[in-house]
């Protein structure tokens, strides 16, 4: 399936049937006088033809006025109805359903409502539903045309592009149902919300609870086992024993696999080794287990740990527990739902919470055995090599030329706590303010050279905005957006630092965009092995990217010409940053 459509009352709304009964009973009004006006007429029935546009919502409480009146014999305050309907419990979305839908729109599906505004008294009408959650609105009022007319779902369908028989609806009337089965529609009568959706998880197949934003349903290759995992988070968080366990997935993060756990009261972190051998080398959980308890410690935001198991007993390999941390990351550079001047607060951020972990003390943090000896780009370098040799399909002829070039020019450098993987969508934001309340991603953790840390970070600037690893700034118009310019971000990040940016940052770029196109060629070779991957690669990516690392190449090669004696009266000049 492609997409679910929802009738709006008695759906994701409550159903207003009950609201009338006890209204007409302390009101002392005959029993189903309310629903048997709305109905009365048929096709003409004041509910139908409000739906249809035919009368404003005046108009038709006049009419349902009337109507209640022929069948009652009393005089109806319809006004009185309305204000009873709309009261704050009737207008709020079930919150099972909202989580339904939610969870539905994190799986790739698309959602749609297929419904009419409630109606005011002062003749307007609302909606009482987060229209971002939902990909296609056809307002039957707006539409001329109401269920169950076969025209109204095909519209929808026509809006969603997708074909009858792509496509599931969830109504509480058997009408209505019956016309869109007839068009080929999945149908889901809705009398229980809480069954409807037990019958719609059996035809979408993933679970519709516990959804967490930036969560996804578990993939089947990377499901674990959840009854150690229970028996584990009752033994370690005893005064959550015996809670209910709901676990999804973070749609980010291919070499460790990365869970949300809900345990009663908790939303709690996962992070475990991977199960195969395809992922790319780096530290183990107990490693980035250990720096996320220094850094904390230090100061730098990052999510409490609560435990670590090494046990590969439990869930198959080693994982760690760690707090929630709530909030927002943002997957676009270009930041479309903020101001210009908001933005700019976004990157002065990260540019600080970057140079406060280059700052942290290593003794004082206990980390001074954390990163092996030796010159760390060098190591890195070996590695990248090593790993993209071994995930090798085809020849990507920058990947040749660096991999002869880097090692020519290994720049000398302090050794911090770098991060490895520093990039915006790594980063947790405060939903009202400019202010990183956890840095994520410490897989690639350790002690190195700080520049790669903001070399990785500036890799946005120069990449395309629909790029699939990574959103980038490259055609933006920065000044306009109230982005910082690549030249500037680096200067807030050196400003805090009290240092010059390296003469060689060019070759740091090189070196960020090498370690890219090695990840990006690993990640298409596990695809074309049908393992799992969390996020896409084409050769195109890997390619692409091995020749921007060349252009940097070029770059640095043209500032060291240029620095040396001219030989001739003229010396052409280029720019780091062009």
């Amino acid at each position: 399936y492609k997409a679910v459509i929802f009738e709006a009352s008695g759906v994701l709304l409550p159903s207003p049937h009950k609201t009338a009964a006890d209204w007409e009973a302390r009101n002392c009004v005959p029993a189903g006088t309310i629903q048997q006006a709305l109905l009365s007429g048929e096709e003409n029935s004041p509910s139908l033809k409000y739906r249809r546009g035919e009368l404003t919502s005046v108009e038709f409480l006049q009419e349902l006025g009337q109507q209640c009146f022929e069948i009652a014999n009393v005089c109806v305050p319809v006004d009185s109805f309305l204000l009873d309907l709309i009261r704050n419990e009737m207008i709020k979305q079930l919150p099972i359903m909202a989580d339904a839908v939610q969870c539905i729109r994190a799986e790739g599906l698309k959602t749609a409502l297929l419904s009419k505004d409630l109606c005011l008294l002062h003749g307007g009408s609302f909606l009482p539903l987060e229209q971002k959650h939902f990909d296609v609105m056809v307002d039957s009022y707006r539409e001329g045309t109401c269920k169950p007319d076969p025209h109204v779902y095909q519209l929808c369908l026509e809006r969603l592009g997708i074909q009858p028989q792509e496509s599931i609806f969830l109504d509480s009337s058997s009408q209505n149902l019956e016309a869109a089965a007839q068009l080929g529609i999945k149908t889901v009568k809705v009398n229980d919300p809480g069954a409807a959706l037990k019958e719609l998880e059996t035809h979408l197949g993933f679970p519709l609870q516990g959804f967490v934003s930036y969560t996804c349903a578990v993939r089947p290759t990377m499901e674990i086992p959840k009854e150690n995992l229970q028996t584990y988070l009752e033994n370690v968080l005893s005064d959550e024993a015996k809670a209910p366990l709901v676990l999804r997935q973070f749609g980010h993060g291919q070499s460790t696999w990365t869970y949300c756990v809900k345990f009663g009261d908790r939303l709690l972190v996962l992070k475990k080794e991977p199960c195969d051998i395809w992922c790319p080398s780096g530290p183990s959980v107990g490693k980035e287990y250990r720096v996320l308890k220094a850094l904390a410690e230090a100061g730098v935001p990052v999510p409490a740990v609560l435990s670590l198991c090494e046990d590969s007993s439990t869930l198959g390999t080693p994982f760690y527990l760690m707090e929630h941390c709530p909030g927002r990351v943002y997957s676009d550079t270009s930041l479309p739902a903020l101001q210009p001047g908001q933005r700019r607060g976004i990157y002065a951020a990260m540019s600080q919470v970057l140079s406060q972990i280059h700052s942290v003390d290593l003794r004082a943090a206990k980390l001074e055995d954390f990163g092996e000896h030796g010159n760390y780009i060098q190591q890195q370098v070996e590695t990248w090599t090593k790993q993209y040799r071994a995930m090798e399909t085809h020849v990507i002829p920058a990947m040749e030329r660096l991999i002869e070039w880097l090692p020519l020019h290994f720049p000398e450098s302090q050794k911090t706590v770098v991060h490895g993987n520093f990039r915006m969508d790594n980063l947790v934001f405060h939903p009202d303010r400019p202010e990183v309340l956890a840095v994520l991603g410490w897989k690639l953790s350790t002690l190195g050279d700080p520049i790669s840390d903001l070399a990785n970070n500036c890799m946005a600037f120069f990449l395309p905005p629909h790029f699939s690893a990574l959103r980038g700034l490259r055609t933006c118009d920065l000044g306009h957006l109230g982005v910082p310019t690549a030249e500037e971000y680096s200067q807030m990040y050196c400003d805090h630092m009290g240092m010059e940016l390296p003469e060689n940052w060019n070759f740091y770029m090189a070196f960020a965009f090498f370690r890219l196109a090695a990840m990006l060629q690993a990640l298409h070779k596990r695809s074309l092995a049908g393992m799992p991957t969390q996020g896409e690669s084409s050769p195109e990516d890997a390619e692409f990217v091995a020749d921007l690392a060349w252009e940097f190449a070029i770059k640095e090669g043209f500032r060291v010409f240029d620095s040396l004696p001219a030989t001739k009266p003229l010396a052409r000049r280029y720019s780091t940053w062009a």
